[in-house]
């Protein structure tokens, strides 16, 4: 269906893809791995025709295929749910579903709403999306968006779909409806290539994998009989350490947090619950289950109508994010980094330095301390593996995974007491992601940082969480001790969501 040959792009200082040539069929879901940086979300772009190639072809069908643009891409049947969430903020959930059809209802200037909706429900209905269509896309979270922008791509009954981390804010319940809809879509003969870091997922759906590697195609091997160890060590280009993390030391006589029937109408339903020094407490749920809402209300980026916070056993006033930060030390890596968690066009030392600008600003002259802000990016650079051609680079520039590792490393260097970090391995390849679970282990077990976990990926909050609170309808309905037995915790927890 769709073939690639000798596909080459260089960017400024970096060389993307290097003489790249994959095949992709009917009737297949063509798994895509590697690490950041590896190009794949550059391939995928040169597909739709965000980026042109520097250097060779593409077939469609058997026929030359070129594309300038995702107007181009779509008319010729291929779609892209993008890694990063596109949405326009100020439209309705039909108008982004349809955005790129909506002439289709288009009658003598007048759009025809009410088929307009109904056209939008049954795509929404595929992805499990039950809400108002003509709702406003904005104030949805990012799992949400996510589903609005894959029930967009299903819509246009594409014969070639490529999926750039389609999961990475789904829960295992939304992700296994995705999974029930592309294995249908594969026996209806569509090419699907699915781009993950999650091995769970690419050995479940997946019929062949391709590993990119530094910008090559290292190999494509079919996925049954495959050994995961055999797949990373081709990933990676040696064999990965496994790391196994034991159980933090809570200090339950130092109570850091607790939080006392907040409530906030659609967002937080009499929410109580307490955090202690040195413990990762993670909060689980379906999508719109009320994890994220609570973390907003938490640092003051929205305010609750009841209910009381308390930080080191004094009442706390959270008027706003600042407030959060500057006067109670407690951070928030949000789940939406490009909209909410990074200035983009901004360079990686003015994102990591920007949370210490406080305390780095010259008395009287109220200059910025460009040693100190360098020394303090250097050193998040190296301890996270950030890859980036230099401090002054602009995060715009770098993989998904880097801006996720720039996103968490800001907080960092705050030196926050209190973590509320929400899904922090997003887009994030399987070294990276080992990095980061041990960044947040090593700041609980051995510098008692409190930390409240936000996850969709259950391996991870239960490999890293003492307690785990189970979200639903917007309330804590159960609370689980972690074990470390996955599949007993994961049980538990699924009763729950039942």
């Amino acid at each position: 269906m769709l073939e690639l040959q000798s596909i080459s792009k260089c960017f400024p200082g970096v060389r993307a893809l290097d003489d790249v040539s994959l095949s992709f069929q009917s009737g297949q879901i063509h798994a895509l791995v590697g690490e950041n940086g590896a190009g794949k979300s550059t391939l995928l772009k040169i597909v739709t025709g965000i980026y042109q190639p520097d250097a060779g072809r593409m077939l469609f069908g058997g026929a030359p295929l070129r594309v300038h643009n995702c107007r181009d891409c779509l008319d010729c049947g291929i779609g892209l749910v993008h890694q990063e969430i596109q949405v326009v903020a100020e439209a309705s959930v039909a108008e982004n579903i349809m955005l790129d059809k909506l002439d289709a209802f288009s009658r003598r200037g007048r759009l025809d709403w009410l088929r307009l909706d109904d056209q939008a429900r049954a795509a929404m209905a595929r992805v499990g999306l039950d809400m108002d269509p003509q709702a406003p896309i904005g104030g949805l979270s990012a799992a949400h968006k996510q589903l609005v922008q894959i029930a967009r791509v299903l819509s246009a009954e594409a014969r070639v779909l490529l999926l750039d981390e389609p999961t990475s804010s789904l829960t295992e319940h939304e992700a296994d409806r995705l999974f029930g809809i592309l294995r249908q879509l594969r026996e209806a003969g569509v090419a699907i290539v699915f781009v993950s870091h999650k091995f769970d997922e690419v050995y479940q759906i997946g019929d062949q994998v391709s590993v990119l590697r530094d910008g090559r195609h290292v190999g494509t091997r079919e996925l049954a009989g495959l050994p995961r160890t055999e797949l990373i060590e081709m990933m990676i280009g040696r064999q990965a350490a496994t790391v196994s993390f034991g159980m933090t030391a809570v200090e339950r006589t130092r109570e850091v947090l607790r939080v006392e029937g907040l409530y906030a109408l659609g967002r937080a339903h009499e929410v109580s619950f307490s955090l202690y020094a040195g413990e990762i407490l993670g909060l689980y749920g379906l999508v719109g289950a009320g994890r994220t809402e609570l973390a907003r209300l938490l640092v003051g980026a929205e305010q609750a109508e009841r209910g009381a916070v308390y930080i080191h056993g004094a009442k706390a006033q959270i008027g706003s994010v600042a407030d959060s930060l500057y006067q109670y030390r407690m951070g928030y890596v949000t789940e939406n980094r490009k909209e909410e968690g990074l200035l983009l066009d901004a360079t990686v030392r003015t994102n990591l330095g920007i949370t210490i600008w406080e305390r780095i600003v010259g008395r009287f002259t109220r200059r910025i301390d460009d040693r100190a802000e360098t020394q303090a990016a250097q050193a998040l650079v190296a301890a996270l593996d950030i890859r980036t051609t230099g401090l002054e680079q602009a995060v715009a520039n770098l993989s998904g995974g880097n801006q996720q590792k720039v996103s968490l490393g800001k907080w960092l260097a705050a030196g926050c007491d209190i973590l509320i970090v929400d899904e922090p391995t997003v887009g994030v390849d399987i070294q990276a992601k080992a990095q980061i679970h041990r960044l947040l282990w090593d700041l609980a077990a051995k510098e008692g940082k409190a930390i409240i976990l936000i996850s969709s990926d259950m391996p991870e909050i239960i490999r890293l969480a003492g307690r785990i609170l189970v979200f639903k309808d917007k309330q804590i309905v159960h609370e689980v001790v972690g074990t470390g037995d996955y599949d007993a915790v994961s049980r538990e927890i699924g009763r729950w969501l039942n």
